[in-house]
């Protein structure tokens, strides 16, 4: 069949510039990582946090983030690195692509649960702030998959298959041209997703990581269907791919923690206005209170403070 249209491949992913390279793979990980941050602190000042949280928090909860990611890819697809013919220095090697988003996930979240103890933020209601930016981040960085032409879908001649250069075609595609485009359908995904997590937070006023739950959820949903039409080699339990056994445990989770924390009503953060107090306090000469604290449970609410 005749294919009438496609998405094309980029012809590069690297550009030289001198000395150092540049990598669209890069590039998509920086650009998602400030879109999340700028979602984030939009979202946690209106929720009454401080202007410099969400920056701080960032420079923990980013690192840990990126070689969790890291270390969740090497040890689910230990062949390339560690099999006949791999290359164990390539596990390093994070800019050829290659970060799976749970290890991100789980360890981008110790690193967020360390900075929002120092700070004394409750971890929940920092997660329910940050979770459209993750979306958000995730769905720019599918664009680096996009650039090195790499996680793409079953053969395709629908209008918008994706064409994929001869050397990156799978082993037994090689006769095929155009695939399933899942970095876009990812990307569309995690928009939407994105956008309704924002909408049943305002709607509901979720609260103790309510809205981080929705999201995992959501993202859950996209990923089984998407990773079922995935052709890259990976490993499998039961001729089942992991991330697939993954995506379908972690949401089930996600979905009965939502349903566990049910009615309870929102966290009153008051970050912003000691903030304000103490850079008045400054201005003034004088000193802010020094036993103001930074949370309160919202009017109404008798069970304890969330450990952090």
């Amino acid at each position: 069949m005749t294919v009438l249209a496609a998405i094309p491949s980029p012809s590069q992913s690297v550009w030289e510039l001198g000395p150092f390279p540049l990598r669209a793979y890069a590039l998509a990980i920086i650009a998602g990582i400030v879109a999340a941050i700028w979602l984030t602190d939009r979202r946690w000042r209106a929720r009454g946090g401080a202007p410099e949280d969400v920056l701080d928090i960032a420079m923990w909860a980013v690192p840990f983030g990126i070689v969790g990611g890291r270390i969740y890819h090497v040890v689910t697809s230990p062949q390339a690195y560690f099999g006949e013919g791999g290359e164990p220095l390539e596990a390093f090697a994070i800019w050829n692509g290659g970060l799976g988003i749970w290890g991100a996930i789980f360890f981008g979240g110790i690193g967020a649960w360390i900075a929002c103890r120092r700070r004394g933020i409750p971890l929940p209601a920092f997660a329910d702030a940050i979770a459209p930016g993750l979306l958000v981040a995730q769905a720019i960085g599918r664009l680096g998959n996009w650039f090195n032409q790499e996680l793409y879908g079953r053969p395709t001649d629908l209008p918008w298959g994706l064409e994929i250069d001869p050397q990156y075609r799978q082993d037994g595609y090689e006769a095929f041209t155009t695939f399933h485009p899942t970095f876009l359908y990812e990307l569309l995904w995690n928009l939407a997703a994105a956008a309704v997590v924002i909408w049943a937070d305002r709607r509901f006023r979720l609260s103790h990581g309510r809205a981080f739950a929705l999201y995992v959820a959501l993202y859950c949903t996209g990923r089984l269907w998407i990773e079922l039409l995935r052709i890259d080699d990976a490993n499998r339990i039961l001729g089942v791919r992991v991330n697939v056994i993954t995506a379908i445990v972690v949401g089930l989770l996600a979905v009965a923690y939502l349903v566990w924390q049910r009615g309870r009503p929102r966290e009153v953060i008051t970050r912003g206005e000691e903030y304000a107090a103490r850079a008045l306090a400054e201005s003034e000469g004088t000193t802010a209170d020094p036993t103001a604290t930074s949370t309160r449970p919202a009017e109404g609410d008798r069970r304890p403070r969330d450990p952090d």
